[in-house]
């Protein structure tokens, strides 16, 4: 299953403290990895949930890349501090920090619309955010539903005109709990990450006229230690070996490697490629896709 702070493993030797301290480590003030000179440069990119977890590494990624981020939070302080490290980390890029609360359509539409004012376009973007929505109660389905599948909804409903424009792509983010059937079974966290997945294989054939493409990205365990594995070791340590104990490559991944295939699938590298659900697991996952 894939937990982030949003901003989500077979052994007993895998949950030792260097295999932790492996998952966990950052190799240099902005990530394990280098640019990869995706010609994403002057690119505009809008990013939900970009100051926490896997949505910070995406925020990153680009900016490497020398895009221009657009990236928003529902809090203030949290959007004022990754501004401020943004701009510091990347002097040579553009991150322009939003509070916005994706489960509001208006304030969503603003804001989607404002970027594209400022920016004269949008070429790229990725829903991110999620509810984390495990635990099977009625007032989580409501949320799940709420910030998992209309924020995404209204968030590219509100891009497309722009994204038709620059014949631009979506990447949303789903996890591997939407193809198997894992832990968070039977709460809404599953059920939203799937339909995430038939959602953008359908824009995906319904926009390919228009020159827009759209794919999913689909993490496993991926560990930040201020995100929800994080959390979960400290507070829930079986829960955490357990599933440690389930990924075949022995360690749960790192936020960079979802940020680097998100990377890939808006650039043009991938400009063939489009309703695809890329799963980054390390091999987590045991299902074959047709």
């Amino acid at each position: 299953m894939y937990l982030a702070t949003t901003s989500s493993c077979k052994s007993p030797r895998l949950s030792s403290p260097l295999v932790l301290n492996y998952c966990s480590q950052d190799r240099n003030p902005s990530g394990i990895h280098n640019k990869m000179y995706m010609g994403l440069e002057k690119k505009v990119v809008l990013i939900t949930g970009g100051t926490k977890g896997i949505g910070r590494s995406i925020v990153r990624a680009f900016l490497k890349e020398g895009a221009t981020v657009h990236f928003c939070s529902r809090t203030a302080s949290d959007v004022q501090a990754a501004n401020e490290t943004y701009r510091k980390d990347y002097p040579d890029s553009k991150a322009i920090g939003a509070v916005v609360d994706v489960t509001n359509k208006d304030k969503l539409t603003q804001w989607v619309n404002s970027t594209a004012q400022e920016s004269s376009k949008i070429h790229i973007v990725i829903a991110n955010v999620s509810s984390l929505s495990i635990e099977d109660s009625v007032e989580n389905w409501h949320t799940a539903f709420q910030t998992d599948l209309m924020g995404t909804y209204h968030l590219i409903q509100a891009a497309l005109p722009h994204l038709e424009k620059s014949r631009g792509n979506i990447v949303t983010i789903s996890s591997v709990s939407g193809r198997d059937v894992d832990f968070t079974a039977p709460g809404p966290y599953p059920i939203m990450k799937a339909g995430l997945i038939h959602y953008t294989a359908g824009l995906a054939h319904t926009l390919a006229s228009k020159g827009v493409r759209a794919n999913t990205v689909s993490p496993g365990n991926i560990y930040i230690e201020d995100g929800a594995w994080g959390n979960i070791e400290k507070k829930a340590p079986e829960l955490f070996a357990s599933q440690m104990a389930l990924n075949p490559m022995g360690r749960m991944g790192k936020p960079e490697e979802v940020a680097d295939a998100c990377v890939f699938l808006a650039s043009e590298r991938a400009s063939f490629i489009s309703g695809t659900n890329l799963v980054v697991d390390g091999s987590l996952c045991t299902g074959t896709q047709f």
